[in-house]
């Protein structure tokens, strides 16, 4: 499982970064090969993350130091190989604290949540965030959009539900701030103008908490050379380069579109199971998948046909 995993993970990254680059005059097909890669990173993460704390190859704040350390590694190595953009663009240490608190309090949570839960917990908290943001901010949701919402998060609940169990209050209030960290973190990335410079200085930005995390928890660190292993590879290829090319993507991407898609996460990993790992295509997933994708192209079309609608039909909804 372990090596076909990794493999598909390489191939991934490699491919599809070689095709952007060669798509950049391609603006609606580039965000949406950019989204899918994200979200094939996500998943890629979730499954890297619980294999690494689920086996205790490695202890959370293990887990949490090599990943981020290992994003900030292969980050600069690919800036000082590149040609910088001319953007004045250097990240920020808003966005360093969410992606920290994010990847800690998400390690953390996993220790003690169930993945159907933790997933519920999570997606839930980036939705709400996401979207009651831009609520606030004086965004309207069309009804075809909140539509595509609640189609897509109740496949989303259906595909999870099995392996949904009665949280820990602890486990739930660390993953609920994982979800609220990654919300906030996606919204400063709608402004970004130099996704790979942002991302790598919020990486790099993350230094100082990592010392902190790595002093308080020294003697308490354990880890084998799996859990090494994951958590490099989820730093380095899932957060590291995923997280560079999500931000591309939201260049393209509406902020009720960046919400919604996220509920994609569970089904990508759930057809990587089904297509190297051998696991069974149950009608649950074909269910799930259809109510969840159907949402997305519901809140995409929604989002298109509002665009194409005379203003003032626009003002009057």
């Amino acid at each position: 499982m372990s090596v076909k995993f990794y493999a598909l993970i390489y191939s991934s990254v490699t491919v599809i970064l070689f095709v952007l680059m060669h798509l950049s005059h391609r603006p609606l097909l580039k965000t949406l090969l950019c989204t899918v890669f994200a979200l094939i990173a996500f998943a890629a993460n979730s499954v890297l993350c619980r294999l690494a704390l689920g086996k205790d190859a490695i202890d959370a704040s293990g887990f949490t130091i090599i990943r981020l350390l290992a994003g900030i590694g292969v980050l600069m190595l690919i800036l000082k190989v590149r040609p910088a953009s001319n953007a004045p663009a250097r990240g920020s240490w808003i966005s360093a604290l969410l992606l920290f608190g994010y990847a800690i309090t998400f390690s953390f949570a996993y220790i003690s949540l169930d993945t159907g839960t933790g997933a519920l917990v999570l997606f839930g908290a980036v939705q709400l965030t996401i979207i009651l943001t831009s609520i606030f901010a004086g965004q309207k949701l069309h009804w075809l959009e909140w539509t595509g919402i609640i189609l897509a998060f109740s496949g989303f609940t259906y595909l999870v539900a099995p392996n949904v169990t009665t949280p820990s209050f602890s486990g739930f209030l660390l993953m609920t701030l994982a979800g609220i960290a990654w919300g906030g973190y996606t919204l400063r990335g709608k402004a970004s103008i130099a996704p790979l410079q942002d991302t790598a200085f919020n990486f790099l930005r993350t230094a100082p908490f990592v010392g902190i995390l790595a002093l308080i928890t020294f003697f308490n660190l354990q880890a084998s050379w799996e859990g090494v292993v994951l958590a490099v590879l989820s730093g380095a290829l899932a957060s590291g380069l995923g997280y560079t090319v999500w931000y591309i993507a939201l260049g393209g991407l509406s902020t009720t579109e960046a919400a919604v898609v996220q509920l994609s996460v569970p089904v990508i990993a759930a057809i990587g199971g089904v297509l190297f790992v051998a696991e069974a295509i149950t009608l649950r997933l074909i269910i799930a998948s259809i109510f969840i994708l159907g949402g997305i192209l519901i809140v995409v079309s929604g989002r298109a046909y509002l665009m194409q609608r005379p203003a003032p039909d626009s003002q009057k909804t």
